[in-house]
């Protein structure tokens, strides 16, 4: 069960005009939309659908594969059909391909204009999109930016990445396409904040955000967190994908927790747990790491807390829906702020899923 939530004027979303893709709204009153990109070969298209099956599952509401050759581009049709989410296309350097693309039925496409570099082909693939009412996604990124604004910066700044974005949008708009959301990319987190944040006062696009090649699982979900947090507390951004060198599910899952860290939605099971110190008394560790796994495949939005010593119990989790406090090789187990019973250490992982169960 994915929800949005009220947020209680704790973060302002910035106002946008909504585009849709297939039938997912990006922008306007929607929730954020979590989006991921398959890693299999397009063309393989049993594969690609079993992993879009299980993105789906995670709680991905938009997926993007590639479609760098033909081949590809023609197994879109089967994909499209059969998958659970809207697929978006990805496109670079042909629009051959892209127009293959937009035979097969597909919800969406993303273009790079910067590294197609024909104004005439870009119009002519948009004039398709719009007869068949498909959406773009406009992708400007630090690797592929315009000769004329490398020499004017000198660099792929933040300030060339919005003036970009700023441009194509102003070039799609003046040839009537106005179905199409804009993603500002870089690897840098300063550079990202500060490009999107240019764009994001000029206009009302709905924003696709992410940090581009952040790396691996560690490292590229603190990044991630870091720039996207950010972006989001300003009110920046109407959809997002984590991108990380892992599994794809991976990435669907970091992006809810940021999403969740900062009251924008909520899936599944949040777990609230103390960090060790001398004062813990049971396996902390341990026993998170049990309800963690058990409770992996919940969807209820549930907050769930597990607290490792008296001096934090229940009263800095009296928010939770349901929790432990531990002591001293036992725990108290309590469900909205009030304690229902003492349980053992060797039965309390097994007491909270029983009352996990029944709620």
């Amino acid at each position: 069960m994915l929800t949005g939530m009220k947020l209680n004027n704790q973060i302002k979303r910035r106002k946008t005009r909504p585009v849709f893709v297939g039938n997912v709204q990006i922008g306007g009153d929607a929730p954020i939309v979590v989006q991921s990109m398959t890693d299999t070969k397009t063309h393989d298209i049993e594969t690609t659908l079993n992993q879009i099956n299980k993105l789906a599952q995670a709680g991905c509401e938009i997926i993007r594969v590639a479609a760098p050759t033909e081949k590809d581009a023609q197994a879109l049709k089967e994909i499209v059909k059969n998958s659970p989410i809207p697929v978006i296309a990805d496109i670079h350097f042909s629009p051959r391909i892209a127009f293959l693309a937009l035979e097969s039925g597909i919800h969406g496409i993303r273009l790079n204009p910067g590294n197609i570099n024909d104004e005439g082909k870009i119009k002519e693939i948009l004039q398709e999109c719009k007869r068949k009412n498909i959406a773009v996604r406009l992708g400007v990124n630090s690797g592929s930016l315009e000769e004329k604004l490398l020499e004017k910066y000198g660099f792929p700044s933040g300030e060339a990445l919005a003036e970009s974005a700023l441009n194509w949008s102003e070039f799609f708009e003046k040839v009537g396409f106005t179905n199409f959301k804009v993603s500002i990319k870089g690897s840098d987190v300063l550079q990202n904040i500060q490009a999107n944040k240019i764009f994001a006062e000029k206009t009302d696009i709905p924003l696709h955000i992410g940090i581009t090649e952040a790396g691996p699982a560690g490292r590229g979900s603190v990044k991630s967190a870091v720039g996207l947090g950010i972006l989001l507390y300003m009110g920046i951004g109407d959809t997002i994908r984590v991108s990380l060198t892992a599994d794809p599910v991976e990435e669907v899952e970091v992006a809810y927790q940021i999403l969740q860290s900062l009251g924008l939605r909520r899936k599944g099971v949040e777990i609230i747990s103390c960090p060790t110190c001398g004062r813990i008394e049971v396996n902390l560790p341990e026993i998170v790491s049990k309800v963690e796994e058990k409770l992996k495949n919940v969807d209820k939005p549930l907050k769930v807390a597990i607290m490792g010593c008296v001096v934090n119990a229940i009263g800095e989790a009296k928010e939770a829906d349901i929790g432990l406090a531990c002591g001293n090789k036992s725990a108290i187990l309590f469900k909205n702020g009030q304690p229902l019973k003492r349980v053992s250490e060797e039965e309390m992982v097994d007491e909270l899923l029983k009352e996990i169960e029944g709620m």
